[in-house]
């Protein structure tokens, strides 16, 4: 089927891109001063390769942030088993560093470029994959077009839309089919994501669910563990993770109403955003707990109460170490952080009412028994510590969460199932030019 035409909307957003390169450019050295842009590899956010095309099929998957991208790692492996390289990008810093590090053999990673017009067609015509995806809801008019453009097949995995995003969207509904429609297929979370892609006019759509679900679970420095957890062995220990402004102090609160009631008490808190630390160990200090440092050497000894664990990449070695975790971003409306990891990791799960961005799981972790919603952060104390009073009642919910995860699994290899088509023609097309010159020869 025909795609539509492209809306004076999406021609003026090519356009002012176009003609906005310079001011664009401007945002991305910005960016740079102030540290959210690597600057040794800044120009591959202008398009720029930083290292040469792999031989052979190419395919190009994208997930902006640490989630998506890890999201990706099943797929990319899949791929790489079919005999395909990949090209797996992201758009931050931390996300490069954790990818960078679990990509296996065939993979390579890249910053995606910016929506500029001749950034993206530079990046294209480098790698000149034959296949993209996204994952979850990037959504970048340029890129989308000059895929389209170039008949590379694009497919958004692993999708979602929210009620928010949808409603945005849906004021402009003839933009928003012109170029949803140039997406070759959509493979959605849910069926309610499914139906709002279909009422905006994606075409082909399936829900293949979550592939979080089937992610990895998070590795762990083993010296790391051995050692962490000699040194807190007896003692009672909760972590609150991926904390936003206003849920560390939450969690300090917590800390304070239960030192005495839990003798040797250790709260772990890992910022989401790692540069917080600093901040979040000072109010901790203002309110008098023994406090230390992660990225300055402290180390969670006898003396330590309040530990700030503001590194990158170990959550899942401070979730092998407690039998209870807090998420953040669920007290604040921020949607809640991903609960899959700590559930297979054997923890039991605290939140707050904020969760629409897992709104499958959660539901599923409470109905079960293995997660427990708080109201208001004034509640985190009292549900702390009647659970770390209790290590069966711990063991239970912890156990409970893993059983409810089990419906979830299986997204992975739905995905590659639609692949198959596309894979089976990228093949085709790999061997059509051998023939013909086989041929030309004879």
């Amino acid at each position: 089927m025909r795609a539509p035409p492209l809306t004076l909307a999406l021609r003026a957003y090519r356009t002012g891109l176009r003609l906005g390169e310079p001011a664009v450019a401007g945002l991305l050295a910005w960016r740079t001063r102030r540290g959210k842009e690597d600057p040794g590899r800044v120009g591959e956010r202008r398009g720029l390769p930083g290292r040469a095309r792999p031989t052979g099929a190419l395919v190009w998957m994208h997930g902006a942030s640490i989630g998506e991208a890890l999201s990706l790692i099943g797929l990319v492996e899949g791929m790489i088993a079919r005999g395909f390289s990949v090209l797996l990008t992201t758009g931050t810093r931390s996300a490069a560093e954790l990818v960078g590090q679990r990509l296996p053999a065939g993979a390579v990673h890249q910053y995606v470029p910016l929506d500029a017009p001749r950034w993206v067609e530079r990046f294209l015509d480098h790698w000149r994959p034959d296949l993209a995806l996204v994952a979850e809801s990037e959504i970048w008019p340029n890129t989308i077009m000059a895929l389209h453009a170039r008949g590379v097949p694009l497919l958004v995995v692993n999708a979602r839309m929210s009620e928010r995003s949808f409603r945005g969207w849906e004021r402009s509904p003839r933009t928003a089919r012109a170029l949803l429609s140039r997406i070759a297929v959509c493979l959605a979370q849910t069926k309610a994501d499914a139906e709002r892609f279909a009422r905006l006019g994606a075409p082909r759509i399936s829900v293949s669910g979550n592939l979080k679900y089937d992610a990895a679970i998070p590795p762990a420095d083993r010296q790391q563990l051995e050692h962490l957890g000699a040194m807190l062995a007896g003692r009672p220990v909760w972590v609150a993770a991926s904390t936003h402004a206003g849920e560390d102090e939450f969690a300090a609160e917590a800390h304070a109403a239960l030192r005495e009631r839990l003798p040797g008490l250790l709260t772990i808190v890992v910022p989401r955003h790692p540069e917080r630390g600093a901040d979040v160990a000072a109010r901790a200090a203002a309110g008098g707990l023994r406090t230390a440092r992660r990225a300055a050497g402290g180390r969670p000894h006898g003396a330590v109460e309040f530990y700030v664990a503001d590194t990158l990449g170990e959550l899942g070695l401070f979730y092998r170490l407690s039998p209870l975790v807090f998420l953040g971003g669920s007290l604040v409306p921020r949607g809640g952080q991903n609960p899959i990891e700590p559930v297979r990791l054997g923890a039991a799960i605290l939140h707050g009412p904020h969760v629409h961005n897992f709104a499958e799981v959660y539901p599923a972790l409470d109905a079960a028994g293995g997660a427990r919603s708080l109201r208001e952060g004034a509640g985190l104390a009292e549900a702390v510590g009647t659970l770390l009073a209790d290590p069966e009642a711990l063991s239970a919910m912890a156990e409970a969460g893993q059983r409810a995860l089990l419906p979830f699994e299986g997204a992975v290899a739905r995905t590659l199932g639609v692949l198959d088509p596309f894979i089976a023609q990228m093949k085709l097309s790999a061997i059509a030019p051998k023939r013909v010159a086989a041929k030309t020869e004879a």
